[in-house]
């Protein structure tokens, strides 16, 4: 995660230096713990802490942050194995403390208290977080030889091994929509978990990303030749998003069953989306958000589409609306997809049937 993202006022900024600086005051074993490159890393999870702590409280959304927080947990226990679960306990309980003290110094009682509920939830969440088993969701169902035999090709870096190893499986008479999500998907999904679990680092997952998507490519020809039911999908990823192999698999599947995919990319800005909407006059718009702290920027892109289009469908997915309680479901959009399957069908109901 980059800090580009990070929209705070100067007051919290304020707040994350005074955090950083009292924490190591009154724990004098991380001298000894934290090198330069770990202090470093130290001040930004403070920032995004507050990021996703603004985000929460803006949304009054308590799942959020505790999803937030636990993950937090588990990234710290990977990359530190050293300190011990116990001991990144401390600190991050200890962190969280002076978080509510900072913030009681700069917020009115009635802002504060938003806050200290959400601190508060994150210090019990920590403390009662015990290690979670390792449970093989990977392998599981009849996909899951499928999913462990790609993802072992990824992790040789054998390109043209996992090429035509999805080209057999396609041969077998798995459909497409199988291929893209229950398969490439998940194993997708598992990468992340091993970055997570500092198994693998990040230039491997951005090669097995980017090798995703051309095994995805090798499709096109048969995504491109089907036949076309003379409506479009406008799809993206808004703000700064730059995951964008989720949007990129539901254009292609909706292309693949008939629609005219409109992908317009990663990261766009409203203005470009609005001009994209202008210009290719689509029935349905799919906008993505992989990372939380993108929710409030695809807000008011929803809101300026529905302002300019009132009648125009418009549809979120991704990854940060699974760790809210349902968020969306307070926005002007007309509907939420867990994957794309999922969306394919709501939108063949809705205006895929001529």
């Amino acid at each position: 995660m980059g800090l580009l993202f990070l929209q705070l006022s100067k007051e919290f900024y304020k707040v994350a230096d005074k955090v950083y600086n009292r924490q190591f005051e009154i724990d004098k074993r991380l001298e000894s713990e934290y090198n330069e490159y770990r202090r470093t890393k130290m001040y930004e999870d403070i920032l995004y802490n507050l990021s996703f702590l603004d985000i929460a409280k803006r949304y009054d959304d308590y799942q959020l942050f505790d999803n937030y927080s636990l993950w937090l947990l588990s990234l710290m226990n990977h990359l530190m194995p050293d300190l011990g679960i116990d001991r990144i306990k401390e600190q991050m309980i200890t962190h969280y403390q002076l978080l509510k003290e900072a913030l009681f110094e700069i917020l009115e009682a009635e802002e504060y208290n938003l806050y200290m509920i959400l601190l508060d939830r994150a210090i019990e969440k920590t403390q009662s977080a015990v290690e979670p088993q390792k449970i093989d969701r990977l392998g599981i169902g009849k996909f899951g030889a499928i999913r462990k035999t790609y993802l072992n090709l990824l992790l040789k870096s054998d390109a043209s091994g996992a090429m035509k190893y999805i080209s057999e499986v396609a041969s077998m008479g798995f459909s497409l929509e199988e291929i893209f999500v229950d398969v490439l998907q998940e194993v997708m999904k598992e990468i992340g978990e091993l970055w997570h679990q500092a198994i693998i680092t990040v230039d491997q997952e951005h090669y097995m990303t980017s090798m995703t998507q051309v095994v995805m490519s090798q499709f096109y020809p048969q995504i491109f030749g089907s036949k076309r039911k003379g409506v479009k999908l406008l799809s993206c990823t808004v703000g700064s998003e730059l995951h964008e192999m989720g949007a990129r698999m539901v254009s292609d599947l909706f292309e693949n069953n008939g629609w005219d995919g409109i992908y317009l990319g990663a990261a766009l800005p409203t203005k470009q989306i609005l001009n994209g909407i202008s210009h290719h006059q689509p029935d349905l718009i799919a906008l993505s958000v992989t990372m939380p702290h993108h929710l409030p920027e695809c807000q008011k892109v929803v809101e300026a589409i529905r302002k300019e289009y009132p009648n125009l469908l418009i549809a979120v997915g991704g990854r940060a609306f699974q760790v809210t309680n349902n968020i969306w479901k307070n926005w002007p959009v007309d509907t939420y997809a867990a994957d794309a399957k999922e969306f394919l069908a709501w939108a063949e109901t809705h205006v895929g049937k001529n």
